[in-house]
């Protein structure tokens, strides 16, 4: 498998600031993990679209296998998991777009 290229959008790099430090280790190795092995987190609705439990919070990304390609999206917790999903799920043509426009970057 090649190595995939790991992005992440602003509100993402926003949401982490926001986090305890005990989280910073572990948001700061996540990339490295997925660069290796993006399907690591647990699917939600689609098998691209994922996330990666610390303690109590959740960070989303999407994979796109086409453009070798993750995305970082959000960070939540358990009480806004169903509306941060929702939200992505209803974005996810604008972060199709936005791959897409990384990868023509890239290559």
């Amino acid at each position: 498998m090649n190595n995939f290229k790991v992005i992440a959008t602003e509100n993402y790099l926003d949401e982490i600031k926001k986090l305890p430090k005990e989280y910073k280790a572990f948001v700061e190795e996540l990339p490295n993990k997925l660069k290796e092995n993006p399907f690591q987190g647990k699917p939600l609705i689609y098998r691209f679209l994922r996330e990666k439990r610390i303690k109590e919070k959740r960070i989303y990304y999407l994979i796109y296998e086409d453009f070798n390609l993750v995305i970082l999206v959000a960070v939540s917790g358990k009480k806004d998991q169903q509306h941060t999903i929702d939200h992505i799920n209803y974005q996810l043509d604008d972060f199709k777009k936005i791959a897409e426009q990384i990868s023509r970057q890239v290559s």
